[in-house]
């Protein structure tokens, strides 16, 4: 499904509101002057309200992508898209991108 692609101004947080940024952008592409990311490298997750054992498995730390753009790579790996999905670690809980560049829309 077409999606605005990612880049490294997007707002993804975790289900529990923590905020989401890519570990490692792509610097070889832009869109509207910053990185584009990539599903490689895991988003790594700071401000997770998610309450540490014994009361539940504790905050999410990183994310793993496990579904992005079908036809459109940068470097050989797919690029991220508005609704390409992550698992938080370990959590096991989605990700949600909140707001994404306008510009540019792949598949």
């Amino acid at each position: 499904m077409p999606g605005f692609l990612l880049n490294v101004g997007s707002t993804v947080i975790c289900a529990h509101g923590g905020q989401a940024k890519p570990t490692i952008p792509n610097p070889r592409v832009r869109v509207m002057g910053m990185p584009v990311t990539t599903q490689g490298p895991p988003y790594a997750i700071a401000g997770c309200a998610n309450p540490p054992p014994p009361a539940n498995v504790g905050p999410c730390i990183i994310a793993n992508w496990v579904v992005a753009a079908l036809r459109v790579r940068v470097m050989g790996m797919p690029v991220l898209m508005q609704d390409s999905q992550a698992i938080c670690v370990p959590t096991g809980t989605p990700l949600t991108v909140l707001l994404t560049q306008t510009r540019v829309k792949v598949t």
